[in-house]
């Protein structure tokens, strides 16, 4: 690649998303910046860790400038748990998987059917207490199935079953909803910019629905997913019975199965849906950095055909290619063909297996893995 070298007073820009499971996108960032300057001292760095609005973006944005904010919330097993919030003058980052992540389980653990996001409503209520007039909900990397049932009874929704009690946490007791009331919803989010953030657009229910597409990541058996899958529509009849026609309206819009269908509870709250990574960048300020840039890095763990649609690195090289600038690519391991590659923008990946072909090595030793490779490209591009 010597031959599409950056060679005037070279500027870098490092816009990755993390490594799931060995490093952070601000780590990523930290290391392909030491291997840079390894090889080319005095080379000009920008840093700019990105995320799709999945588990990630709130550490995105506050390496952007964002003032971290943290809160007590119910965690998607029931217990409390710290979740953190970004904001920045009125604009804030909610994160679902900071409250009802899958990280927040046990090893090993999951709880498919019961799995909670009323803490994703918590965290959403302190996003409104600490003043903000914006806020991009970053949905992913969630434990739950429930349709966002918890999150909006955590905002005032009343969920009732025929004897008149709330129904229990999670996807799989919506099965006994009998009411549903969502008079007493904070009236705050009606004058608020809300906009969800997903990097998938799946509707509610059906096979291409959060429970049979994402369920079985999160524990789900194939009954359980025909139980959730079950439960999820007869929510949204419910619900069309207490609000109207737009339950069934925002169960098939894109985006509404985003993490277990938080994103179907976002969309009734007047959500707009819009992909995660093109708002990221617009949230985090990567127009500006990528005009200041003559070469751009970005990657994430596994460079694979769902990178292709919609994760950070594709949007970063759709950016960066509309606006001239050439981008190379780090990973863990790359699954896409050079072809694939240079139809994303991506000139080359560099993957850590070129150097330590064995994973069980090569993740834990990712940091020091991805500086040699960050002085490969220094090599091969400056």
């Amino acid at each position: 690649m010597t031959d599409g070298a950056v060679t005037e007073a070279a500027r870098v820009l490092i816009a990755a998303d993390k490594f799931k499971g060995s490093l952070t996108a601000v780590q990523v960032a930290e290391r392909v910046t030491a291997g840079l300057r390894r090889a080319v001292p005095d080379v000009e760095i920008e840093t700019l860790p990105v995320a799709d609005g999945g588990d990630g973006t709130v550490a995105a944005a506050v390496a952007a400038g964002f003032e971290r904010r943290e809160v007590r919330v119910t965690g998607p097993l029931g217990d409390q748990v710290t979740a953190a919030f970004a904001l920045r003058e009125g604009t804030a980052v909610v994160e679902m998987a900071e409250a009802s992540g899958l990280q927040l389980l046990p090893a090993g653990t999951f709880a498919a059917l019961t799995a909670t996001t009323y803490g994703s409503g918590e965290l959403l209520k302190a996003a409104l207490d600490a003043g903000a007039r914006s806020i991009v909900f970053g949905v992913g990397g969630s434990a739950t199935t429930d349709g966002g049932a918890g999150m909006l009874a955590a905002l005032g929704a009343v969920f009732l079953d025929a004897n008149g009690e709330p129904v229990g946490p999670g996807g799989g007791a919506l099965a006994e909803l009998a009411s549903a009331d969502l008079s007493g919803v904070d009236p705050r989010f009606a004058e608020v910019e809300f906009v969800l953030a997903s990097d998938v657009d799946n509707p509610l229910t059906g096979p291409k629905g959060c429970a049979a597409v994402y369920g079985p990541q999160k524990g789900a058996s194939p009954e359980d997913v025909a139980t959730l899958d079950a439960a999820l529509a007869h929510f949204a009849v419910v619900l069309e019975k207490s609000i109207g026609a737009k339950a069934a309206e925002c169960a098939v819009l894109p985006g509404a199965g985003g993490a277990g269908g938080i994103g179907y509870g976002a969309l009734l709250l007047g959500a707009t849906f819009r992909p995660g990574i093109e708002l990221m960048l617009e949230v985090l300020g990567f127009a500006p950095a990528l005009e200041r840039a003559t070469l751009v890095i970005t990657g994430e763990g596994s460079l694979d055909e769902q990178t292709l649609h919609g994760k950070a690195p594709a949007g970063v090289a759709a950016a960066a290619r509309a606006a001239g600038k050439p981008v190379v690519a780090v990973c863990g391991r790359l699954l896409l063909s050079q072809e694939a590659l240079e139809g994303a923008g991506i000139r080359k990946a560099y993957p850590l297996t070129d150097l330590e072909p064995d994973p069980a090595r090569s993740i834990p030793n990712a940091g020091p893995l991805l500086e040699q490779v960050a002085a490969n490209i220094a090599a091969d591009v400056l």
